[in-house]
C-alpha cells in the first residue's frame, strides 16, 4: 500500500513541478490547440491553448513506475500499450499542429495502429502473463471461451476505450476528472487481487498523473492533453480491463465514456436516417453546454456519473472474485 500511495504523490508531484515549464515550451513553440469550426461558438476563445500535454502526465508516470516497478509482463504491457496510443495520439497532434487544422491522422492509419497494438497486448497478455483467450461474464460468474476471435475483442476494447476518452477530451478537466476515476477503480481492483500488485501501482501512477494534470487542464485550461494524452489514458485503460479479465465490465466501470460515444452514435444514426439530430450537438457534453448549463456544472457532474459508474463496477468486480 506505501509503494501506491508513494508512487502515485510522486506522479502528481511531478506533474505539478514539471507542469509550467512545459506550459511554457509549448507557448514559446505555439503548439496550439486548434478548434472545429463546427464546435459551440464560445470554444473558439479556447483556439492557441497549449496542447499535447498527455506528454506531460505520461513522462510524470513513467519516472515513479520505473523506479518502484517490479516489472511483471502485465504492468508493462498496459504501460507499453498506454504509450504506444500516446504515441499514434502524439503523431496526430503533430500533423494537426502543422496543418493548422483540427484534422490529424487518418481513420484508416489510427485503425491500423491500433490493430498492430492490439496485437502486441493479446500476444504479451496470453504468452507471457498467461492469460486464457475467454471472455470472463462477472455478473454471471462464467466465461466464454473465444479462441482465435480474442484478438478481435482485445481491438474493440481498445478502440472503443481510446474513441470513448477522446470524445470526452472536450471541456476543461472533464476527460482527465473521468479517466482519473475509471482509474483509481482499476487500481483498487488490481490491489485487492492476488499477484497484480505492480499493476496496482502503474493505476496509481496514471491516478497521480491525471489529478496533477488537472491542477492545469481544471476550468479554466492552460493547457490541453491532446489527442497524445487522449489516445494514451484510453490504452491505458483498455490494457488493464484485458489484463484484470474485465473487457465487458468495462462497458459499466468507464460508463461515461460509453455514454460519450453512444451520444454520437445515436446523434450520427438520426441524422442520416432520418434527418434529424436527437441532441443539439454531440458529444453529449456539447448538448448541455447549449443548455445553457456552466462548463463547471457539466464537468462536475460528469465526475459524478463517472464516480457512481466506477463504484458500481468495483462493486461486480469484487463479488465476483470471492
Amino acid at each position: 500500500m506505501g509503494e501506491l500511495l508513494i508512487g502515485g504523490l510522486a506522479s502528481l508531484l511531478i506533474c505539478i513541478f514539471l507542469g509550467p515549464r512545459f506550459i511554457a515550451f509549448l507557448r514559446e513553440r505555439e503548439f496550439g490547440q486548434q478548434i472545429r469550426e463546427e464546435g459551440p461558438e464560445g470554444h473558439k476563445t479556447k483556439a492557441g491553448t497549449p496542447t499535447m500535454g498527455g506528454l506531460l502526465i505520461f513522462v510524470s508516470v513513467c519516472v515513479p513506475f520505473l523506479i518502484l516497478s517490479e516489472y511483471r509482463a502485465a504492468s508493462l504491457a498496459v504501460l507499453g500499450t498506454a504509450l504506444a496510443s500516446a504515441a499514434v495520439g502524439f503523431a496526430d497532434d503533430v500533423i494537426k499542429l502543422r496543418r493548422r487544422r483540427s484534422l490529424g491522422l487518418s481513420g484508416r492509419v489510427k485503425i491500423l495502429c491500433q490493430i498492430l497494438i492490439s496485437i502486441a497486448l493479446w500476444l504479451v497478455a496470453t504468452q507471457y502473463v498467461g492469460l486464457e483467450d475467454t471472455l470472463r461474464l462477472r455478473f454471471v460468474d462464467a466465461s466464454i471461451d473465444l479462441g482465435v476471435a480474442y484478438p478481435a475483442l482485445i481491438f474493440l476494447v481498445l478502440a472503443g476505450a481510446t474513441n470513448g476518452v477522446n470524445l470526452t477530451d472536450g471541456l476543461d478537466g472533464l476527460a482527465a476528472g473521468c479517466a482519473a476515476v475509471v482509474l483509481l477503480a482499476y487500481t483498487a481492483m488490481a490491489f485487492i487481487t492476488t499477484g497484480q500488485k505492480d499493476l496496482a501501482l502503474l493505476g496509481a501512477c496514471l491516478v497521480g498523473g491525471c489529478v496533477g494534470f488537472l491542477w492545469f487542464n481544471s476550468f479554466p485550461a492552460s493547457v490541453f492533453m491532446g489527442d497524445t494524452g487522449s489516445l494514451g489514458l484510453g490504452g491505458a485503460i483498455a490494457a488493464l480491463a484485458v489484463m484484470t479479465k474485465t473487457e465487458l465490465l468495462l462497458l459499466v466501470i468507464g460508463g461515461i465514456f460509453v455514454i460519450e460515444a453512444l451520444s454520437v452514435a445515436i446523434q450520427v444514426f438520426a441524422f442520416r436516417r432520418f434527418r434529424r439530430r436527437v441532441f443539439l450537438m454531440a458529444p453529449i457534453h456539447h448538448h448541455f453546454e447549449l443548455l445553457a448549463w456552466s462548463e463547471t456544472k457539466i464537468i462536475l457532474r460528469f465526475w459524478i456519473v463517472a464516480a457512481i459508474c466506477s463504484a458500481i463496477g468495483f462493486t461486480i468486480y469484487q463479488a465476483s472474485i470471492r
